[in-house]
């Protein structure tokens, strides 16, 4: 099996995530991105919001600067919002399928 095309990660990431480093960090700071998302075991913020944070950080490193674990940080996190997109409630507005993407670097309302 090839290994992953980092050009290809990157422009695929650049599809998937519509907000900016600084709208994430807004939005993670909120109530509503705090409820939503899975917690493992003992921790204290859901994986959707860590890798929001994580995202937020992504989108500021110059792409020379990028690593590896970047890179598939950028993968999973475009696997995550194909799989959820594709699960769109009747509502979207106010819905945890909604805030939860969001986590994730993606407001389906800003397509």
């Amino acid at each position: 099996m090839p290994a992953p095309d980092p050009r290809a990660i990157k422009e695929a990431f650049s599809v998937a995530v519509n907000m900016d480093a600084e709208e994430i960090e807004e939005w993670l700071e909120t109530p509503e991105s705090r409820r939503v998302g899975f917690r493992k075991e003992g921790a204290t913020e859901s994986v959707g919001h860590a890798s929001g944070r994580r995202i937020a950080v992504i989108l500021r490193t110059p792409e020379p600067e990028r690593e590896a674990d970047d890179y598939a940080h950028m993968r999973r996190v475009v696997g995550f919002i194909r799989r959820h997109r594709a699960q769109e409630p009747a509502n979207p507005v106010t819905s945890r399928w909604r805030y939860s993407l969001m986590n994730w670097g993606c407001d389906p309302l800003k397509d």
